[in-house]
């Protein structure tokens, strides 16, 4: 047995075994690695550890063979704060490179796979970038801000030949998968409505602030990268870029891409023929965002329809939960989020079905991260549970919504010619306009 496929039984060994938790700390992880070869060992840099690059690393540092080897992030404050939870915790920050240019952290030769934690405007130019240096890649949902974005990366991935895993963990649940084989095992009848919500009541804009100086140790030039050149803004910074344009597409990219993802799956569809998304900043208009704190937006299928529905600030979705994917059939109505999934009796049909909850009972997180360290380990891209490609495909989605949206249209897709009918929606949005210099790679 090669030392590769020993590695990938070794961890999926101490998985079957409950040893890769969150309970286990550095030094277990220390004693495991100690018993992986050189060869065998796997180095990771980061890029973007303030949010979910941050959890990124923590559950990759489960696993046995893993090593953060590189961070980068325009703030260096970040970067002191992660370093000492790191040494906390008793891990070796001695070989931790620390970066402010992710460009300079794409030239360590040691680093065979990065972490993309960005905020999104960032994501499609690391990732190719990462691909041309030779690096697999862990990015971030949404993979890309624009419909051209999506496409530039699946091309990258496709021409470099690397491992790229999209970071929609849900994917990696088996209570999500267990709830997709019943919806499509025919019990629900003929599903003719998809309810995607997400009401989250923790989420609203920050207040109107005046622009000011960027705090001491922030590199605000970096920060904005492709985006145009704006002012700093308190409001506009770290987690509240996802309520502005030039960085994101509000909770429809932020949520959004987990939950669709689930009724594209589930209905097994492609991309709609019809979109038309209404909203506004209905709830907060006295606070600083640009993108809807309230969204609606019906998605045509052949044979069903698509319901996305969000709003920021409150918790009163439907069916009493927070977010959630209902599948309506003629027999009954699967819902399912992360919390489990069910199915309520349709009480006119003749065929009774129902299931009472089956609450999750994994980290999906971990699991999207052994996932990933399995593939780069064995090469064999069609063994991941979200390729780009796949990730693309519900950006894609949520990005039509957004566009629906902004040009207050309801838009027609042309599936042969892969843009939208109306030649000015797409001249418009389509692609976002990088500045500073910047240019999206012709793959």
């Amino acid at each position: 047995m090669n030392s590769r496929k020993k590695f990938i039984q070794q961890s999926s060994l101490l998985i079957g075994g409950g040893l890769l938790t969150s309970a286990i700390n550095n030094k277990a992880f220390s004693i495991f690695k100690n018993r992986i070869s050189p060869a065998d060992q796997l180095n990771i840099g980061a890029i973007g550890i303030n949010g979910m690059g941050w959890s990124n690393v923590n559950a990759a540092l489960k696993i046995p063979g893993v090593n953060l080897v590189a961070v980068c992030d325009i703030d260096a404050n970040v970067i002191q704060k992660r370093i000492k939870e790191l040494s906390d915790k008793n891990y070796d920050v001695s070989k931790i490179k620390k970066y402010s240019d992710y460009r300079q952290l794409l030239d360590q030769k040691d680093i065979d796979a990065v972490i993309i934690g960005t905020p999104d405007h960032w994501h499609a130019l690391i990732m190719i970038h990462a691909c041309q240096a030779g690096k697999d890649v862990y990015v971030e949902k949404p993979v890309g801000n624009s419909i051209v974005e999506c496409r530039a990366m699946i091309a990258a991935q496709q021409r470099y030949n690397k491992v790229v895993q999209a970071g929609q963990w849900q994917r990696s649940q088996q209570h999500f998968k267990d709830a997709v084989d019943f919806v499509q095992s025919g019990k629900l009848g003929n599903i003719r409505t998809v309810k995607v919500w997400c009401y989250q009541g923790w989420m609203r804009p920050k207040p109107i602030v005046p622009d000011s100086a960027p705090p001491p140790g922030v590199d605000y030039k970096q920060w904005l990268g492709p985006a145009r050149l704006r002012p700093f803004n308190a409001s506009r910074f770290h987690f509240d870029f996802r309520w502005f344009w030039d960085y994101a597409g509000g909770l429809m990219t932020d949520w959004g891409v987990h939950l669709l993802d689930y009724a594209l799956i589930g209905m097994k569809a492609d991309l709609p023929k019809t979109i038309d998304g209404l909203g506004g900043k209905f709830a907060y208009p006295e606070l600083y965002e640009e993108t809807p704190d309230t969204l609606t937006t019906m998605y045509e299928f052949d044979g069903f329809n698509l319901v996305w529905d969000s709003a920021m600030g409150i918790d009163n979705g439907s069916y009493g939960r927070d977010h959630g994917i209902a599948y309506i059939g003629n027999n009954g109505t699967l819902i399912l989020n992360r919390g489990g999934w069910e199915v309520i009796e349709e009480k006119q049909s003749k065929s009774k079905v129902s299931m009472p909850l089956q609450k999750s009972s994994d980290n999906g997180l971990d699991k999207h991260w052994v996932n990933f360290v399995n593939v780069v380990k064995s090469r064999k891209t069609e063994d991941l549970h979200c390729s780009i490609q796949a990730g693309a495909h519900v950006a894609t989605v949520a990005q039509m919504g957004n566009i629906s949206f902004r040009s207050g249209k309801k838009l027609a897709w042309d599936r042969t010619k892969a843009a939208f009918t109306d030649k000015a929606v797409n001249d418009a949005y389509l692609m976002k306009e990088y500045h500073n210099g910047y240019s999206l790679p012709k793959i």
